[in-house]
């Protein structure tokens, strides 16, 4: 059994905020990738291919990283265990403020390869902080409302990855552009992003974290893998990650091409923002539909963020535009409602959803095809947090290992948008829409069965 030993039951909601800051940073960071892909694509000239190699180096490291994790673990127990979720995040921090100084030297030698170099050590940091961080946040309260903090706080990471386009096309593609050659525009950017995740480290070694202590004898070998929900979620991550990421690099190209909207690079930074921004919202509501707080309470409080976040884009969009989105904000309504705060319905009825908005957005062009895409992100939101606990539900003192295995998974990140691009360079951008639509058809199984506990199928 999983217990929390702490001075001070109160310090779990401070402990949160703090951890909290994490999710945000490395989900700004990750959707930075989106502005570097057409940005780099125009530096050294590249194909469609050739750009997603950003996300295969990037999302690759997870799956290098959390390899040797699994190995360690198996060969010697689990490293969490040992060095404490608060010296694995710190460590995790220092990794990643290493990987975006190392885009100096990559920009100044104008070198994609070591581009790719910098965001595999970026990567490799990311990949101990999902290790630590998502078991820790989990784990910090009620299993019953584990999924709602979870939500949470991918919430606040999806609002690192709303701001990231806004922000990152403004300073590569403009304040910066002018600046130097080649890709001088992104020296600057990435050393105060690697100042931050320094003074985080700073922050994190200051503050008394509550400490995690498994009261189980941790063994060696590959006990997580007898759980079959553990096993199907690693795939259901897989193909989760590989397809909200493929959607994402693919954007600005997909509503650039003339039979969609034909919108420049520059100005094609807040649709991006559009699709992750409804990550963002999608689970601030998740977290309140999936908490304990009764019904009667949690349907005024979601209606408030509907229409809060509704004002917001109507406030930064043309009326028409906040209009459109504004139905599939109610449809992800509907479908809280419908899933009735069961994590596993919830995923499940998001799932049919995404299917049906890619479907649509394949057989139609135009704005249609457009806003069904950037719809995808309001329906993607509570995917990796009901995923995730539901995977590691019951897993024991197999949970760190179980969940370096899921973090392993995020490799899909990497394989997916490579097969998109290749798909687009083979047909078109709107043909390999084909990828992400077959991985939703999969996370619906999961939500549907694929949870179920048991060690066969």
């Amino acid at each position: 059994m999983n217990t929390l030993n702490t001075e001070n039951n109160r310090s779990y909601a401070s402990a949160f905020v703090v951890v909290t800051g994490l999710f945000f940073m490395w989900g700004f960071i990750t959707c930075m990738n989106d502005i570097l892909i057409p940005y780099l694509k125009g530096v050294f000239s590249l194909t469609h291919t050739q750009a997603m190699l950003v996300q295969l180096a990037f999302f690759g490291a997870y799956f290098f990283g959390s390899v040797l994790y699994f190995i360690i673990s198996v060969t010697s127990g689990d490293p969490i265990n040992r060095i404490g979720y608060k010296n694995g995040i710190i460590i995790g921090l220092i990794m990643a403020a290493t990987g975006t100084a190392l885009f100096y030297p990559a920009a100044q030698m104008v070198s994609y390869g070591f581009f790719l170099a910098a965001l595999f050590v970026l990567g490799l940091g990311f990949t101990l902080l999902q290790i630590a961080a998502n078991p820790y946040v989990a784990i910090l309260g009620k299993p019953e409302t584990a999924s709602s903090r979870l939500n949470l706080a991918q919430g606040f990471n999806s609002f690192g990855t709303t701001i990231a386009p806004l922000i990152g096309g403004f300073l590569i593609f403009k304040y910066f552009a002018s600046v130097g050659t080649g890709a001088d525009s992104v020296k600057i950017p990435y050393l105060v992003f690697s100042g931050l995740f320094l003074l985080l480290a700073l922050i994190i070694l200051a503050f008394p974290l509550p400490r995690f202590a498994n009261n189980e004898v941790v063994e060696k070998g590959f006990g997580s893998l007898k759980f079959r929900q553990l096993r199907f979620g690693i795939i259901a991550i897989f193909l989760y990650v590989g397809a909200e990421v493929s959607i994402g690099s693919m954007m600005i190209s997909f509503i650039g091409s003339p039979e969609i909207a034909g919108i420049a690079k520059e100005n094609a930074g807040q649709y991006v923002a559009i699709y992750w921004g409804g990550l963002m919202i999608g689970r601030f509501l998740g977290a309140i539909s999936l908490s304990n707080i009764k019904r009667m309470v949690k349907i005024p409080i979601m209606a408030v963020i509907l229409l809060i976040a509704f004002g917001i884009i109507a406030y930064t969009q043309e009326i028409n535009h906040a209009l459109t989105y504004g139905i599939f904000m109610l449809l992800s309504f509907a479908g809280f409602m419908i899933g009735k705060s069961l994590p596993a319905r919830t995923l499940m009825i998001f799932s049919l959803f995404s299917v049906l908005l890619l479907t649509t957005a394949l057989f139609t062009t135009g704005s249609v095809a457009m806003w069904t895409v950037i719809a995808v992100g309001l329906f993607n939101s509570i995917m990796w947090s009901n995923i995730f606990t539901l995977a590691i539900d019951g897993l024991g003192k197999h949970t760190s290992q179980g969940s370096s295995l899921l973090v392993m998974a995020i490799v899909g990140g990497a394989i997916l948008p490579v097969l998109m691009g290749a798909i687009a360079d083979a047909f078109n951008v709107h043909v390999s829409l084909i990828v992400p639509l077959l991985a939703y058809f999969y996370l619906a199984f999961y939500g549907w069965n694929g949870y179920k506990p048991g060690k066969s199928i």
